[in-house]
This record gives structure tokens, C-alpha cells and sequence, in this order.
């Protein structure tokens, strides 16, 4: 056709640089959404350390998108669905795991106190003080039959469910208690405290998880929900604090949660006298 002109040299050779590197970009791009699958478990709360995420990978305990992997440096996508064949831990959830850390970090033996599990869930935390003697556990949740079966029925548990924490009356606690558990989202654990001081034993202990992402302003809060910013963490760990100081409470210790929450947050135990 007259007027066109065939594509020079030059010109082709320019093309092919840049779609190259488009391919290269492309690849870097899809390598940097990917971890070793041994971080991945650590990351998403899956293992508590890469040692141990190694051993679960090699036993055959580990799945990807619903695939048995057995080398712990396989590039796992963060998209993935990570999950272990059989929990890794004692526990119905593994909220457990994070509560064991805290009381053997806080030195606090549930052996034969009654307790009470504010947000109690599936019950991993209800399952952990069970399991350490305690003489009976209050298991309370907004929600309805997310506690599991067997802690359901379980004589040692009161199961309240449809329970609004902010407004507790007698009839949700039938008694005081020397241990308390919170493990609350959405909320604010300042909205959740002052409520409970009418229910408390004298020296009572309160162990708090504290949720970064509730607590903070929303300016504060990253992309997905993460705050990954440590002069926030102190921030709301000591806006806690000063909400149990105005109810006669006490910090009496802190602790990084064990493993990550669910969206890969830091949290933090709070214990409170």
C-alpha cells in the first residue's frame, strides 16, 4: 500500500526489548507475591516457629490450594489457601494456642478458679483454662452456637450466648469470677471493661487480647485492616491501660501475641489486676 512504511530495524528491536521486560516485570512482579511455604505458615498463624513449619511441611501435614506439599521452600503464592491436615495444637481453635502463651507468660494458674470468657467463639480459649483444672468456665458470646460441641457440653461450661459484653447483667454472669478472658473484634476493649468490674472477685485476673486494627484510628489502619506501625502498637496498648486505671485496675504485665491473628495483625496480651 503507498504511504506505508515496513517497521525498521531499530524499531523491532525496541519492540522486543520492551516486551521482554514487560515478561520480566511481570515474573518479578508475580515472585514478589510469593514466600517460602515455611514462612507463609509462620506468617498466617499456621506454626509457631519456621523450625516446626519445617517439620509439619516434611511430615506431609501441610496442604496448598488443597495440595499435600512436602519442601519447605516452595514458593506459595499469598493468595494461596495454606492449612495443616490436622490442627497442630490441643486446642478446638487456635485462639488456644495464643492464651497458653499469655498465662505462661503472666505466671496465672486456672486450677480450680472460675472463670469467665468474654467473645468465647469456637472456644479455644474456654478449652485452654478447661484444660488447666479450671473449676468452671463462662463461655460468652454475642453470637449463637459458634462454641464447640464438645466444650458445649461439657458440665463445666455455662454456655451465653446472644450476649452483648457492654451490657452483662446477673443473669449472663451467675456469679463473681477470679479469671477473665477477652478476646473481642469490632470493638474496643475500653467499651468492654468497665462492665465487668461488678463481676469480679477481689485480685481478680484479666487477660485482654489486644486487636491493633480495633483499636487505633482509622487514619492508623494500613491496607486489609494490618497496623504494622509500633508507636501505634504502644498507642493503644497504653490507651487500654489508662481505660483500666479509670476503673481501679492495674496493668500488671504485656506480651506479644504467640502467633499472628487471622489477617496477619501483631496482637497483644494485656494483663490486668
Amino acid at each position: 500500500m503507498r504511504g506505508a512504511r515496513a517497521p525498521d530495524a531499530a524499531g523491532c528491536a525496541a519492540h522486543l526489548r520492551t516486551s521482554r521486560g514487560d515478561r520480566r516485570l511481570g515474573r518479578l512482579q508475580a515472585e514478589l507475591k510469593k514466600v517460602r511455604l515455611d514462612v507463609a505458615l509462620v506468617d498466617r498463624g499456621l506454626a509457631p516457629s519456621r523450625e516446626r513449619a519445617r517439620a509439619l511441611i516434611l511430615a506431609g501435614q501441610v496442604t496448598v490450594d488443597g495440595h499435600v506439599v512436602s519442601k519447605a521452600g516452595t514458593p506459595t503464592d499469598t493468595a494461596a489457601h495454606v492449612d495443616l491436615v490436622a490442627p497442630d495444637h490441643p486446642y478446638v481453635g487456635r485462639g488456644g494456642v495464643k492464651l497458653a502463651h499469655a498465662l505462661d507468660a503472666f505466671r496465672i494458674d486456672p486450677r480450680g478458679r472460675r472463670a469467665l470468657d468474654v467473645g468465647a467463639s469456637t472456644g479455644g480459649f474456654t478449652d485452654v483454662m478447661l484444660q488447666r483444672g479450671a473449676e468452671s468456665v463462662i463461655a460468652l458470646d454475642v453470637g449463637h452456637r459458634p462454641l464447640d460441641w464438645r466444650l458445649r457440653n461439657d458440665p463445666r461450661v455455662i454456655v451465653r450466648e446472644h450476649v452483648n459484653a457492654r451490657s452483662l447483667t446477673r443473669d449472663d454472669v451467675p456469679h463473681d469470677v477470679s479469671l477473665v478472658t477477652i478476646d473481642v473484634s469490632f470493638i474496643s476493649l475500653r467499651l468492654i471493661l468497665p462492665p465487668l468490674q461488678p463481676f469480679l472477685d477481689a485480685g481478680a485476673d484479666i487477660v485482654a487480647l489486644v486487636k491493633p486494627q480495633f483499636e487505633a484510628g482509622r487514619e492508623q489502619v494500613g491496607k486489609h485492616g494490618l497496623v504494622t506501625d509500633p508507636a501505634v502498637h504502644e498507642a493503644v496498648i497504653d490507651r487500654v491501660s489508662e481505660a483500666a486505671r479509670a476503673i481501679g485496675l492495674h496493668r500488671a504485665g504485656m506480651t506479644p501475641s504467640a502467633i499472628t491473628g487471622a489477617t496477619g495483625n501483631q496482637e497483644f496480651f494485656l494483663h490486668l489486676r
